[in-house]
């Protein structure tokens, strides 16, 4: 893809967003990993555990890459995407992550690498879906993104957190990408540009589309049980409380 075309800054643009909207995770990690650390090691675990990190990201994407030549594999990543789109405008459980805190500097970029390796398939799919067949492309996007996870990931969490709006445009570009890929399938592009043409056109949108409505249906059911669990617990309260003033 060529860098002056405007599709290849449309592809940039939607990379740095996957991994500001996927990447809050990865950003936490890498600063509990370093937590116990002494302030210059901290700062070089940092980088060399993000750099090591994105060594890794670029290979596991040059085989996605690879393996979405394949047919119906964007057909599987397209779903695999929308499924992470979907789960992406869930409400979040709490809870926090397990990651040690390691003393020595090798250790915390070692954390670093292994979780980030773990936790990286949905950006490794999304990235690929985005990149266009196109490997430079992704490491041209990683480059530019990572460091805005890693030194504005309190930034990112934080506009996440106070503006709901970012996860949902987030879930949407993932949907919007899955629909891209789905018709651009080897089983289905030459059939699409042969007779339907405009699906190139309407698929995104349809997988965009898809994401936020579904997901905000399932969003209103879980907080719809969660308050009927309420109300069920409440008279059983009420009730206690009616008995310990008798006592």
């Amino acid at each position: 893809m060529d860098i002056s075309s405007p599709a290849f800054w449309v592809a940039v643009v939607q990379i740095i967003a996957i991994d500001i909207v996927l990447g809050g995770d990865n950003a936490v990690v890498i600063a509990l990993a370093s937590r116990r650390l002494p302030e210059a090691q901290r700062k070089l675990a940092i980088f060399w555990g993000v750099f090591g990190a994105i060594a890794l990201r670029v290979v596991l994407i040059f085989f996605a890459l690879q393996l979405l030549q394949i047919a119906y594999l964007k057909i599987v990543g397209a779903i695999l995407l929308l499924w992470i789109g979907l789960k992406l405008m869930a409400p979040q459980d709490e809870g926090g992550h397990e990651i040690d805190a390691s003393s020595n500097l090798f250790g915390a970029v070692k954390t670093i690498i292994v979780a980030d390796a773990v936790m990286s398939l949905d950006n490794v799919i999304a990235i690929a879906g985005a990149a266009k067949d196109s490997i430079g492309l992704v490491v041209f996007g990683l480059l530019v993104s990572v460091p805005i996870i890693v030194y504005g990931s309190k930034l990112v969490l934080m506009l996440m957190d106070r503006y709901p709006i970012v996860i949902v445009g987030g879930a949407a570009l993932l949907g919007w990408i899955a629909g891209d890929m789905f018709v651009h399938d080897v089983v289905v592009k030459d059939w699409m540009l042969a007779n339907a043409p405009w699906l190139k056109y309407v698929a995104p949108v349809a997988g965009a589309a898809l994401v936020v409505i579904v997901g905000k249906v399932m969003t209103a059911r879980k907080k719809a049980a969660g308050g009927n669990k309420a109300e069920e617990a409440a008279p059983v309260d009420l009730a206690a409380g009616q008995e310990a003033k008798k006592d």
